[in-house]
């Protein structure tokens, strides 16, 4: 099918010619005959680079033409960034494009003006939560990755997210788009959808075991010059053909040990530019890892990194810049980030109960998928690592001719449920027991297991929520203000209950607010090794007045000592502790620090919103969130408030006597001596837009 053939305006065709697009691919093809710019829901289960974005794009363009609003659900932040520069080029060709991924307890009504807006799966849920009215005018819903419903922590807000549209917009088009999965056609059932599946890539996949010096596939082997290093051959042998490869390790540190190896025994050519770049906009042990290895064209990417640090790693791998990356699984996860060979060294992963565990078949596809990029490369490969002809031969039967495995609800989890139940009740959604239980017969959850087999969990949960004072269960179930409350601002009911019990005292502190807050099982907490125990229970000792160590959420000490050391790097944080010293002393990244940070500050505005609602002071809270946002103490704020002053650049300033934007303007040539001439014209110019 000619790119012209589709039903869109002349502007909207040249758009795609100059993108390089004439032709459809054959899944492209089939969607549109299947009926994707005609209002048909499809589902759409291809493998990766097979354009399924190409799809849901014309399907958009076509709903806005139509007067038909649109939303774009990823699972992640980065890769609703990632769609939201892609689209938002339309917006030259008059359709409008937003993104919203952030503040889960806001209605922002104004994404009713866009005609596309991108977010993430848990920001679309809390707008329903929060009863924003322009979600009712949504005619296109696009779930991208909608196989992530297997996942323990996304997939039962996915579930639920696209259950509760369905009931709200019953004429609603879905297109869901998905890797291959062996039961696709109960999604597609699920949702009253067209299956459009397909094995078909616009560059031919060849999976091989590397044994022996090696790569071996199904009907030929290729002799590689043997390292005793697997990696260190496959990576020479990619980057002789003048390719750049993917290396999957399968933790943080066997990445960047990985990587610097790599670095040190390849010989590759860097970028000083780059290393410069990333050296800017890096502290710690790790961020200088990181700049050594670029500038021998080899980096890491783990979730350790800061997003900055990440983003641009991605973008010199793009531009050539960097020849290989050594990354966890989290690259494989929707990031369009491809390469002529994928190496996956380790096809095994630790669980804390079972040891190291082989990874799911759909798992090593969607790694195996980054192989081979369109009109760049003539193949793709994607390689496993054998030491011995039985495992070169179970890695074959498994993986490489193997089918991926079924996906299943996991909304049976008690912690989905007590949030879910909540925020149905407070939409009046659900009204009894026998309501909770047909929602639950609307979503994926029946092809796993019939709806009564939750009953037992939904009534104790239910009973929880009534316990904890947030629903009344009298004739009809009904949330109370407080369940209202918690529902809007998006917390797991258990941690508003946590949070109101540890916070009854009036001599809270910062460091309270801080250990409560860790405490919750919203909370990623830090592993506590050995050598932690060292400071944290002496810590714990010193600061004991101050400490939440009330055992009702997990009677658990060491789990409180763990919510201690979490607790203690925030406060340290707001303490302005140089990041490098954090890293040192928490054994984290720089990425940790940001994301560890950004869920205190979610979950502090929500302790200073459940404050208020309960009539007392929440003044020590708003100021820890803005606290926690920039890294400082109290006596910054002034200057962080202003755009491209961040924590170091502040104290400099505040050291020095500039105190407000006021001062800096006034005292402009000291300021330049302590910030440069350039970084103080951006400051002032920036302000005054």
């Amino acid at each position: 099918m000619h790119i012209s053939t589709l039903p869109l305006p002349e502007r909207f065709i040249s758009y795609f010619r100059e993108k390089g697009i004439e032709e459809l691919y054959p899944p492209q093809e089939e969607a549109v005959r299947a009926g994707a710019l005609s209002g048909e829901n499809l589902v759409v289960s291809i493998p990766t680079a097979s354009g399924k974005t190409f799809i849901a794009e014309v399907a958009m363009i076509k709903a806005s033409l139509e007067g038909r609003k649109s939303i774009y659900i990823v699972p992640l932040k980065a890769l609703a960034n990632e769609k939201y520069e892609e689209f938002s080029k339309l917006s030259s060709l008059g359709i409008s494009v937003a993104i919203s991924t952030g503040d889960y307890d806001k209605r922002d009504e104004h994404f009713g003006n866009y005609d596309i807006v991108v977010m993430t799966s848990e920001k679309a849920d809390s707008l329903l939560r929060n009863n924003a009215q322009w979600m009712k005018e949504i005619g296109l819903i696009v779930v991208d990755e909608i196989h992530l419903i297997d996942s323990p922590e996304r997939g039962p807000t996915l579930e639920v997210m696209i259950t509760r549209l369905r009931r709200l917009i019953p004429d609603v088009q879905i297109i869901a788009l998905s890797a291959t999965v062996s039961n696709a056609s109960e999604i597609a059932d699920w949702l009253n959808a067209k299956l459009v599946r397909s094995n078909w890539r616009p560059v031919k996949l060849k999976e091989g075991v590397f044994y022996k010096g090696a790569i071996h596939f199904e009907n030929e082997s290729l002799k590689v010059n043997h390292s005793k290093d697997p990696v260190i051959s496959l990576v020479l042998d990619t980057i002789s053909s003048g390719a750049q490869c993917l290396v999957f390790e399968n933790t943080r540190r066997n990445a960047e040990s990985k990587a610097k190896k790599i670095a040190s025994e390849c010989g590759l050519k860097g970028s000083e530019e780059l290393g410069k770049k990333l050296l800017s906009i890096s502290e710690g042990e790790m961020g200088k890892k990181l700049v050594w290895c670029v500038e021998r064209g080899v980096a890491f990417h783990h979730a350790g990194l800061s997003p900055e640090q990440r983003e641009i790693v991605e973008k010199g791998f793009r531009d050539g810049d960097i020849s290989v990356i050594v990354c966890t699984p989290t690259l494989s996860a929707g990031i369009n980030m491809p390469a002529r060979r994928v190496i996956i060294r380790s096809y095994k992963r630790y669980d804390v109960n079972y040891g190291y565990l082989p990874i799911p078949v759909i798992e090593y596809k969607q790694m195996a998928g980054r192989a081979g990029r369109p009109h760049l490369d003539p193949f793709g490969e994607a390689i496993l690592i054998a030491s011995s002809l039985e495992e070169m031969e179970k890695l074959f039967e498994h993986y490489i001719l193997g089918e991926p495995e079924r996906i299943f609800s996991k909304l049976a989890s008690e912690k989905a449920l007590r949030c879910h139940m909540l925020s149905l009740i407070s939409s009046g959604d659900v009204k009894t027991q026998k309501d909770a239980l047909d929602f639950i017969s609307e979503t994926f959850y029946p092809y796993s297991a019939p709806p009564y087999t939750l009953e037992r969990r939904v009534v104790s949960v239910l009973e929880f929520l009534r316990k904890a004072g947030m629903i009344r269960a009298e004739d009809e179930l009904e949330a109370t203000p407080l369940g209202r409350t918690v529902s809007k601002l998006y917390l797991d009911p258990l941690s508003a209950k946590i949070i109101l019990e540890d916070l009854q005292r009036d001599d809270f502190t910062e460091l309270t607010i801080l250990h409560s807050i860790c405490r919750t099982p919203d909370m990623r907490v830090l592993y506590l090794g050995k050598k932690d125990y060292e400071w944290v229970i002496p810590l714990a000792e010193e600061r004991k007045e101050e400490l939440v160590f009330s055992t009702a959420y997990r009677e658990d000490y060491e789990y409180l000592l763990s919510a201690l050391k979490t607790a203690s790097l925030l406060y340290e944080w707001i303490e302005e502790v140089p990041e490098e010293e954090l890293e040192a002393k928490y054994n984290v990244g720089p990425g940790d620090i940001f994301s560890l940070r950004e869920t205190a500050e979610w979950l502090v505005h929500a302790t200073a919103e459940l404050l208020r609602f309960s009539g007392r002071s929440s003044e020590i809270a708003r100021k820890l969130e803005v606290r926690l946002r920039y890294g400082v103490k109290e006596e910054l704020l002034s200057l962080t408030s202003i755009k491209n002053i961040g924590r170091v650049r502040a104290r400099k300033l505040f050291n020095a006597g500039i105190r407000t934007l006021e001062d800096l303007i006034e005292k402009r040539t000291l300021a330049e001596r302590i910030l440069g001439k350039g970084v103080v014209e951006m400051v002032i110019s920036t302000t005054r837009r």
